[in-house]
């Protein structure tokens, strides 16, 4: 029995190895004009009949058709009434860490120990998932990778979704680290006899205060090349001089209160809320710490029995109104990242425009990321990081790219599963 589960291991493995990805587009070069498009430029702007300028992968200027004066340049492409969007971003994935969550040869998310803010996700991040190719098709075409478990998971980064290896993947390596906030509340635990239901943590109070005593002795941790290196204090510098993220993910008002006294209290100048499910009760708070968020997938189905249908639809606009920064995250899933256009769509329904929506998994995302200077919107000196889509790329039906672009390499819209798609779709014609 042993031998034949290795056997389908190995099996599967292989499978995954020979169907690799599409081969990276070279790196962009010369000059592009697409003409005609409608540019929805991801601040809120719309530009119906667009002229934009591309040069060696960098986008040069972003213009109305109707009113410039300036000749077309390079190479033409006609995109006439077609939409023009910024690469969407998609946050809090496990994307390139786990292929096959059944198989755990395929995963590679997390690491034993509670407090590891010195693991690199990046480090182990496949670029030739076939998770991270099916992206692509749908105009995703960043991703934040982050490492999963503990009490402090590790360090994230951002990546292109178009890379021969994760050094050419890398955005940004190590935007930032993750800490599992405490719970106040527990499930107990059935299988010692307890009830499954949640009862208070009387562990809550001393669990906030390992973390503390955690950030204090990383806090007064100073390098020295002569001692043996304290890997996870020198980890955590970046976040405590505040040039890295620390990404708290929690979900409870009560929790989120919490971390935003932590924050005074530790002088953490960069927090960001992961989740955030009850953050629309504590929004004033939120906004008045100037902490954005990273809500949770906006097609999960309400967290408990007494919360509205629409709960995690609505709950965007709630902060938004608020002043919050907000961006739409993925629940550290992997498939499902794929959906990030759709699950910006939704808010639509609950109040936002289609431009304000847009805004959730573009510029937001940029500026939370801290590549708001390359990524995010459709502007002069920005890299050229775009689709182009035949329809509204926040529904499904008008989510059908012709063309992408990242860095101004033209990439391929092909998959495991568009062919698959051709491949049944010429075999039920040849039956009609």
């Amino acid at each position: 029995m042993r031998t034949l589960k290795s056997f389908y291991i190995l099996f599967l493995l292989l499978t995954v190895s020979l169907q690799a990805q599409q081969t990276p587009a070279p790196a962009a070069s010369g000059e592009i004009t697409l003409t005609g498009g409608i540019a929805h430029i991801g601040n809120g702007e719309v530009i119906e009949n667009s002229l934009i300028f591309i040069k060696d992968g960098k986008i040069t200027g972003v213009y109305d058709a109707l009113t410039t004066k300036r000749p077309l340049r390079g190479e033409i492409i006609k995109i006439d009434g077609q939409h023009v969007y910024p690469g969407f971003i998609a946050l809090d994935t496990t994307l390139g860490l786990v292929e096959i969550a059944a198989v755990r040869a395929t995963e590679d998310q997390d690491e034993i120990g509670e407090y590891n803010p010195h693991i690199e996700a990046i480090i182990a991040y496949n670029a030739e998932s076939k998770v991270v190719e099916s992206m692509r098709p749908n105009g995703v075409l960043l991703a934040q990778t982050v490492p999963q478990g503990g009490t402090i998971s590790g360090e994230s980064s951002v990546v292109q979704l178009d890379a021969w290896n994760w050094e050419d993947a890398v955005v940004k390596r190590g935007d930032g680290i993750h800490l599992n906030w405490p719970n106040s509340f527990r499930r107990g635990r059935w299988w010692l006899g307890e009830d499954p239901g949640y009862s208070p943590n009387k562990d809550y109070a001393s669990d906030i205060l390992e973390v503390k005593d955690f950030m204090k002795q990383a806090g007064a941790f100073e390098g020295d090349s002569e001692a043996v290196m304290n890997l996870p204090y020198a980890a955590m510098q970046d976040v405590l001089n505040g040039s890295q993220n620390l990404y708290v993910h929690v979900d409870s008002e009560k929790e989120i209160l919490d971390v935003i006294k932590f924050k005074k209290e530790m002088n953490v100048e960069n927090v960001v809320l992961v989740g955030a499910y009850r953050g629309y009760k504590v929004a004033d708070e939120i906004a008045k710490a100037q902490i954005p968020v990273i809500l949770t997938r906006v097609h999960s189905l309400p967290g408990s029995e007494d919360d509205d249908y629409d709960i995690s639809f609505k709950m965007v606009k709630d902060l938004m109104d608020a002043g919050v920064t907000v961006a739409l995250g993925n629940s550290g899933e992997y498939w499902q990242s794929r959906n990030v256009p759709f699950y910006a769509g939704q808010t639509t329904a609950h109040g936002l425009s289609f431009e304000q929506a847009l805004q959730l998994i573009t510029q937001n995302a940029a500026v939370i990321l801290g590549v708001e200077d390359q990524l995010g919107t459709l502007e002069a000196g920005k890299d050229a990081t775009l689709f182009v889509s035949t329809g509204n790329a926040l529904e499904m039906k008008g989510n059908n790219l012709t063309k992408a672009m990242i860095s101004g390499r033209e990439i391929s819209l092909e998959s495991h599963q568009t062919e698959l798609w051709k491949r049944y779709m010429e075999k039920y014609e040849r039956t009609e």
